[in-house]
Formats: structure tokens, C-alpha cells, sequence
């Protein structure tokens, strides 16, 4: 019956992503499937919600990888922002075009890495039509798996010895790993490979995903399609991991350690293991958020966006994938759009201008929303609920005593 259960709640999660993604690239090509005079301008599609949806997709994936470890092993590591860099390098390193890292490196004389995924399957496949097509797909994926391996590599070696703390102490010493992977990043020295304290870019982001016609007019966007589908890939890959054993010890050791170990649980390869997955998946949310922005530059992964990855966990309930993605959304669409009208003045008719609108005012309301969030929602908006567990019906309250 459980079974039956279960394979009924994955096929319908399977629907409900598909649908998802079907909708996503209509929204993105109404304007390409429909005459543009013919689409409301209250049904058209703005380039912030565009915005919005991408960046929800990256940071969605950066915050379930944290809650797998924070919140399904009870790991608390302040380490996300270092991974994501780590990430977004090795993508950005193995994907610029040969043909461009002169332009890019210009500072070095040329880059110390000579070759990228997409060139090596160009000139096997040809750069043509769907041999092009192929020929970036797979130089893409290949180049984001190996992001995560790097990431997880990393995380490997650090975890060694800081797997032995506890608490705080493992959130500094995670933290001090992403300041110095910073520092390091940005180290001159190693300019061509880094690229020193500039950014690497030209190499494909979301737009490329875009299909043209031979005169590069666009005949379908699939910018925000593609980060949805790594992400949802990402996603489920994480929730298998889970509901398998191995997540099981991992929910174990967030119990009770010693009780998770009296029952045969190795607590450090659990440990290593939770801690090595949450950054792989970290170093493919760093090649989403170098496409995203389209470049990598150490600078801006700072402990602010640990900060906020970690705020969005705590949103949205710490332990429970679906609320980690509602809150990302949530929190993305309030810091990005929603309040942006916050930081305009706006003058009346009678010349009166409305108080405290101006630059930075909307960082405030949004500061005071989360609050508010916080105090009358203590486990977060989800708690440790899955979105599925909202339908189930409720057991009947024990005691009734059956009608005659």
C-alpha cells in the first residue's frame, strides 16, 4: 500500500513539473508565439519577472543543498557562498571559447587552460543545426557536473578536519573557508587560470539556450526553461537521496548522534557524505548563478549570500525541500520586485513629497517583513512538511465514541 502510495506521489510530482516547465516557456514565448499588438499589456510578460524566475531557479537549488545538510543532518555550515564560487569558476574556466580567451585573459597574455567542453564537441559534431545544438548541451552538462565535483572535492578535503566541530564552531570554520577561497580566487598569481580579481566571461549562459534562425532572429526562448530544469533535476536527485537510507542516518544524526551511532551508524562517513552532496550540488547552483549573471567574479560571493541562502532555509521551514523553494521565490520576488516602488520618491499633486520613499527604504519594509514572518511563524512556512502532506487528510480524532 506504501508503495503504491509513493509511486502515485512521483508520478504526480513528475506531472506537476512538467506542466510546470510547459508553462514556463508559453510565458516566455508569448510574444513569439502571438503578435505582440494582440497580447494584453496586462498579460505581457516583464523582463523583472523573467529576472525573478531565474534567479528563484538558482537560489532555490543553492537552498536546498544547505537544508540537506543544516536542516536534514543538523550540520550547521555557513560554507555555501565558498562552494558556489567554486562552482561558477570551474564552469566559467572549462567553458570559455578558445577563440575568446585571449580576449578575456588579456591581462595574463592568454589563459593557462586552452580548451573548453563546447570547442572539443564542435569539432566532432560540427557547430551547425543540431550538432551545434548537441554540442553545447553537452559541453554545458558536463562542464556543470564537474563544477560539483570541484565543489565536492573541496568539500572533502576541509571536511576532515572540520567535521570534528560542532555547532558554532563548525559555522566559523566553514565561514573562514569561503573568505579565504575568496582571497585565494583573486590572488594575482594564479590570474591565468582565475582570471585574478576580474571576471571571466563569454562563456554561454541562459540566452544561449535560445533557438535562432540563421539570421539570429529568436524562434524560441528557453532562458528561463533551462535553469527550471536543472534546478527541478537537482531537486528530485536531493529528495531521493532523502528518502533513501543514507537520508534516514542523515535525519538520524540530527536526533541524536549517540543514539544514531549505538544503532550502527558511522557517524563521520554520514557526516562527509552529507557534507561532500550539499556542496556538489552547491558548485552546480555556482555555474547557475555564473550564467545567470553572466560572468564569475570571487567578489560578489560574499557571506551575505550565505546569509541570505540561509535566511530563505529558515523561511521557508528547516527541514522541507518544498518550503526552501517557496521561500526562495518568495523572498526573490519581495527583494527584487515587488518592493522596488519603496525606493522612488513619488510626488503628490500638491507638490508634497510622501515621506521615507527613497534609496535603501526598501531593504527596511523587507527587513520588518521578515520579521514579522519570524515571530508568528517560528518553524518556518512549511516547518518540516512536505507541500504533498498539506493534502493528506487529517486522522480522525481518537476517543470518538462510535454512534449507535
Amino acid at each position: 500500500m506504501i508503495e503504491k502510495r509513493n509511486k502515485k506521489g512521483a508520478i504526480a510530482a513528475v506531472i506537476a513539473c512538467a506542466a510546470l516547465l510547459a508553462l514556463i516557456v508559453v510565458l516566455e514565448n508569448v510574444s513569439v508565439f502571438l503578435p505582440a499588438d494582440s497580447v494584453p499589456n496586462v498579460l505581457k510578460p516583464t523582463s523583472q519577472l523573467f529576472s525573478v524566475l531565474k534567479k528563484g531557479a538558482v537560489y532555490s537549488l543553492a537552498a536546498v543543498s544547505m537544508n540537506l545538510l543544516n536542516g536534514f543532518t543538523g550540520l550547521f555550515s555557513l560554507g555555501q557562498a565558498g562552494f558556489m564560487l567554486l562552482g561558477a569558476y570551474t564552469y566559467a574556466i572549462l567553458s570559455v571559447p578558445v577563440a575568446d580567451r585571449a580576449a578575456v585573459y588579456y591581462l595574463y597574455g592568454g589563459s593557462a587552460v586552452n580548451f573548453s567542453f563546447q570547442d572539443m564537441f564542435n569539432s566532432v559534431l560540427g557547430t551547425e543545426g543540431v550538432g551545434g545544438a548537441v554540442s553545447l548541451g553537452l559541453g554545458v552538462a558536463i562542464a556543470m557536473v564537474l563544477a560539483g565535483c570541484v565543489a565536492a572535492a573541496f568539500a572533502y578535503l576541509i571536511g576532515l578536519p572540520v567535521l570534528r566541530l560542532k555547532s558554532d564552531y563548525l559555522a566559523i570554520a566553514t565561514l573562514g573557508f569561503a573568505e579565504i577561497l575568496k582571497a585565494v580566487f583573486q590572488w594575482q598569481a594564479l590570474g591565468p587560470v582565475t582570471n585574478g580579481a576580474n571576471m571571466i566571461k563569454n562563456f554561454p549562459t541562459f540566452s544561449s539556450f535560445n533557438i535562432t534562425d540563421a539570421g539570429g532572429k529568436v524562434l524560441l526562448r528557453l532562458s528561463v526553461f533551462f535553469p527550471f530544469l536543472v534546478s527541478m533535476i537537482c531537486i528530485a536527485v536531493i529528495c531521493l537521496i532523502i528518502n533513501s537510507s543514507y537520508g534516514r542516518a542523515f535525519k538520524a544524526i540530527r536526533e541524536d548522534e549517540i543514539a544514531a551511532e549505538a544503532m550502527g551508524i558511522n557517524l563521520a562517513k554520514h557526516k562527509m557524505l552529507s557534507f561532500c552532496t550539499s556542496a556538489f550540488f552547491a558548485g552546480v547552483s555556482g555555474a547557475l548563478f555564473a550564467m545567470f549573471v553572466t560572468n564569475a567574479q570571487a567578489k560578489v560571493y560574499t557571506t551575505t549570500m550565505t546569509y541570505e541562502i540561509l535566511l530563505i532555509v529558515v523561511i521557508g521551514g528547516i527541514g522541507s525541500i518544498s518550503g526552501s523553494v517557496m521561500a526562495t521565490f518568495l523572498y526573490v520576488a519581495c527583494s527584487e520586485w515587488w518592493l522596488r516602488f519603496l525606493d522612488n520618491e513619488i510626488t503628490l499633486a500638491s507638490g508634497m513629497k510622501v515621506p521615507f520613499l527613497r534609496a535603501g527604504f526598501r531593504m527596511v519594509v523587507f527587513s520588518v517583513v521578515i520579521m514579522i514572518v519570524v515571530l508568528f511563524f517560528r518553524r518556518g512556512l512549511m516547518g518540516d512538511k512536505e507541500l504533498p502532506d498539506l493534502f493528506k487528510r487529517r486522522p480522525k480524532a481518537a476517543g470518538k465514541e462510535e454512534q449507535a
